[in-house]
C-alpha cells in the first residue's frame, strides 16, 4: 500500500478510464513503476476493459501510459497478487482467458498510443490491438527470456503480424526495438512525434466513429473468425452476420441517408 491509499484508506487507481463522446480512452497510470502490472493493477485494466467491452456509448478505445512507458511489463515484485490475474487451482496454471491481452473477444476497435517502453504484458496488449500508433520515443520488446520465463501468448501472437524472421529475433534474444524499427517489421502502423501522439490517437478514434458502430463490430469480428475458418465456413458465417447487421437501426439510416444525401445518424442499435 503506498502512502496516499494509507492516508486515506481506499485503494490508489492505476487504470484511469474517460469517455469522450463514443471514445474511451485507457489509461495505466502507475508512473513510479513504468506502468508494470501487478496484481492490484491487473484487477483494475480487467474492469476497465470490461466496461469499455459492454458500454453500447463506447465504440472506439485508445489505450495509453503515463510518464516514460506504455507498459513495462509484469511487475515481478507485486505484492497484491498475481500480475496475469488469478488463475484455478495451484500450481499449474490451466489455460484462461482471463484478460484482454489474453484473447477476450471485444469486436470494437482498440487503438494502442504506445508512448513509451512497451514491454512483456505491454507488447502483448498491442498485438490484440487493430491500430498501434508509436510515439518516436517507443520501444518493444519481450524481455522474459532474458529472466528465464517463455512469452506464451506473445509468442502465438507475433508472428501473424509480422516475418518469422523479425518476430522471433525480439521473442528469443529479449532485446528491444525502437520505434521506427517497429514500423519496418509491421509491429506499428504509424511513427509520430511524441507531443502529437494523442492527437492522432484521438483523430484516428474520431474518423472510426464516422462509420456504423454495429458494421464495424460485425466486419471486425468477421475478419479474427474468418481466420481460423475453412473459406466456406467463414463465408456461411460471414453472410449470416450481414443478415443480422442489415435488420439493424442503423443499416435502415444507413440507407435513408444515402437515399437523402445527408451524413448519417447512428444510434449503435
Amino acid at each position: 500500500m503506498d502512502a496516499a491509499e494509507q492516508e486515506t484508506g481506499t485503494p490508489r487507481q492505476y487504470v484511469r478510464y474517460a469517455l469522450d463522446g463514443h471514445v474511451a480512452t485507457i489509461t495505466y497510470d502507475r508512473p513510479e513503476r513504468l506502468n508494470a502490472i501487478d496484481g492490484a493493477m491487473r484487477t483494475q485494466i480487467n474492469a476497465a476493459f470490461a466496461r469499455f467491452r459492454d458500454d453500447e456509448d463506447a465504440w472506439v478505445a485508445i489505450v495509453t501510459g503515463t510518464g516514460r512507458a506504455f507498459c513495462a511489463g509484469a511487475d515481478l515484485r507485486s505484492e497484491t497478487g498475481n500480475p496475469a490475474g488469478d488463475f484455478p487451482g495451484t500450481f499449474w496454471e490451466k489455460p484462461t482467458v482471463n484478460s484482454f491481452e489474453s484473447g477476450w473477444e471485444i469486436f470494437k476497435p482498440v487503438i494502442a498510443a504506445v508512448n513509451g517502453h512497451c514491454l512483456g504484458y505491454g507488447l502483448t496488449l498491442v498485438t490484440w490491438c487493430d491500430f498501434v500508433l508509436a510515439s518516436d520515443r517507443a520501444t518493444f520488446g519481450y524481455p522474459e527470456v532474458t529472466v528465464g520465463i517463455p512469452t506464451i501468448v506473445g509468442a502465438l501472437r507475433l508472428p501473424q503480424r509480422m516475418r518469422w524472421h523479425d518476430a522471433m529475433e525480439l521473442l528469443l534474444t529479449g532485446e528491444r526495438i525502437d520505434a521506427e524499427r517497429a514500423l519496418q517489421v509491421g509491429l506499428a502502423g504509424r511513427v509520430v512525434p511524441h507531443e502529437e501522439l494523442m492527437t492522432e490517437a484521438r483523430a484516428l478514434a474520431d474518423r472510426l466513429c464516422r462509420a456504423a458502430p454495429l458494421a464495424v463490430r460485425a466486419t471486425k469480428e468477421m475478419a479474427v473468425r474468418g481466420a481460423n475458418l475453412p473459406i466456406t465456413e467463414a463465408i456461411r458465417f460471414g453472410e449470416t452476420m450481414r443478415k443480422v447487421v442489415q435488420a439493424t437501426e442503423d443499416a435502415a439510416e444507413g440507407a435513408a441517408a444515402a437515399a437523402e444525401r445527408r451524413a448519417p445518424v447512428w444510434r449503435g442499435r
